[in-house]
């Protein structure tokens, strides 16, 4: 098993990091949340006080972050993970973030030579728990290669979208499907309140007709 950094231990962090506890890994991990950091201790991780520490004697590391600039913050910079990496280091950054930092976070890890994966996820917190997420990965066919047998303790659906940023590329795309089924989902049930269709009546019918998406059955029973 790998000796593999973390950081991140939030609502979706958090889950992923226990599957690799769980599956044998030794991971080192960090959150700002000193709750978050016992916890993960607590699951049988090594808990540090500074997100640059996971790197140390880690063959990977992990990182699931709010946004972009908190993916550069890690990262970039002369106390940034790529700076204090071991040559050879796999980076997997899971936060969903603008495609811009992705590739040049990548670009960075390249100059370094350093493996560098962006691979954001689809499932929620329950897909985190249950270590069924999709993984969307961007990065060079090694890099994916090396990261696979990781994700896979963590996720069910692993795809290799491409180059730099295709993950970030292909999470957007994505979102913005989900996004215009929850809206019409909603629109769906206003007009059916409107014209005095009553709302399960709606989704008995739609969960097994061609309206039928993951909107709908997620959000709506």
């Amino acid at each position: 098993m790998a000796s593999i950094g973390f950081i991140g231990l939030g609502n979706m962090g958090g889950p992923m990091a226990r599957n690799l506890i769980k599956a044998g890994h030794a991971l080192t991990a960090f959150d700002l949340s000193a709750h978050a950091r016992n916890a993960i201790a607590e699951a049988g991780a090594r808990s540090v006080d500074q997100a640059n520490s996971v790197v140390e004697g880690a063959e990977a590391c992990v990182t699931m972050l709010p946004a972009g600039e908190h993916v550069r913050g890690v990262y970039l910079g002369t106390e940034g993970l790529l700076a204090r990496a071991a040559p050879g280091t796999l980076f997997i950054d899971s936060s969903t973030i603008d495609v811009a930092t992705a590739r040049e976070v990548h670009k960075a890890a390249a100059e370094r030579g350093l493996a560098f994966i962006d691979a954001p996820v689809s499932g929620g917190v329950g897909g985190a728990s249950a270590g069924t997420l999709t993984f969307m990965c961007g990065g060079s066919v090694e890099a994916f290669a090396r990261a696979k047998p990781i994700l896979e303790k963590m996720g069910k659906n692993i795809f290799h979208a491409g180059g730099a940023g295709n993950g970030q590329a292909a999470k957007i795309c994505n979102n913005m499907l989900l996004a215009i089924s929850m809206i019409g989902t909603c629109e769906a049930f206003v007009l059916a309140e409107k014209l005095g269709l009553d709302h399960q009546t709606l989704f008995n019918i739609a969960s097994t007709a061609s309206g039928q998406c993951w909107s709908l059955t997620t959000y709506c029973p």
